[in-house]
């Protein structure tokens, strides 16, 4: 994970950012936070259309180079723009460029006045022959969200992320034990306020949880940092937390909708 504290409308220097992070990094995965290449507090719908682009634009291109030096596949948010749409998207990338995209489904505070909720519910790809899905930020509280990537397959899910509410590090053991997958959530640092009265103070503690709700790794509360762990996705694959309790096969879909 790059935790860092994006530059609001500077592409260039985000990425720039970036590719120094992972320079010297070997990683078969590599995950950064939501809206990484442009900065979260739009002040209107106008400078999110002006900052915004499609899935193959420029910034991802650069992204997949980024996946390719490092010698695997990268995560990434982006404000993800078709036509006259916008989504809080994120992207996983191999060496050749996009392999999959997830829209936001859960918009959060003033996201709601500019982009449009996700329209494609909750995918799984593959990165490496390994089942993965994507969260963006507030999808974190919904737990249907990281359920649907458990019942779709997903060993481990990339979490993008800029956190304010002080809950969901804690909340992501949680999310990760009662799913038995992988959780690898890449937070921001730094602060925001574009808008009078509006601040916006990011929470930085990016973290890695595993299947059983063990906290692989954390990053520091504010500042850069590129934090990492070696796992082994396979791990996810067991559902049994007894010989005689299965967390897919066990559920009572009568008495419940999800």
């Amino acid at each position: 994970m790059v935790q860092f504290a994006p530059v609001f409308g500077d592409a260039r220097e985000n990425l720039r950012v970036i590719e120094e992070a992972c320079a010297d990094l070997s990683a078969d995965l590599v995950v950064l936070p939501e809206l990484c290449t442009t900065g979260y507090q739009f002040r209107d719908r106008k400078e999110l259309l002006e900052l915004a682009e499609p899935a193959g634009g420029p910034t991802l291109k650069a992204l997949a180079g980024v996946a390719a030096d490092c010698g695997g596949h990268l995560v990434a948010g982006f404000a993800e723009k078709e036509k006259d749409r916008v989504y809080n998207s994120a992207v996983l990338l191999g060496p050749d460029g996009v392999l999959g995209v997830y829209r936001k489904v859960h918009l959060f505070s003033e996201e709601k006045r500019l982009f449009e909720p996700g329209d494609a519910g909750f995918p799984v790809f593959r990165a490496g022959g390994v089942p993965l899905g994507m969260m963006v930020c507030f999808d974190w509280i919904f737990p249907e969200s990281a359920r649907s990537l458990a019942l779709g397959g997903a060993w481990v899910i990339a979490h993008c992320a800029n956190l304010v509410l002080p809950f969901c590090q804690n909340a992501l053991i949680t999310r990760a034990l009662e799913n038995r997958v992988f959780i690898i959530s890449c937070n921001r640092t730094g602060a925001e306020e574009r808008v009078a009265g509006k601040k916006y103070v990011f929470t930085g503690r990016s973290r890695i949880v595993g299947p059983d709700g063990k906290v692989l790794a954390d990053g520091p509360p504010d500042a850069p940092a590129v934090i990492t762990a070696e796992i082994d996705p396979s791990q996810a694959s067991d559902k049994k937390l007894t010989p005689l309790n299965h967390l897919v096969r066990d559920r009572r879909t009568d008495q419940y909708r999800l």
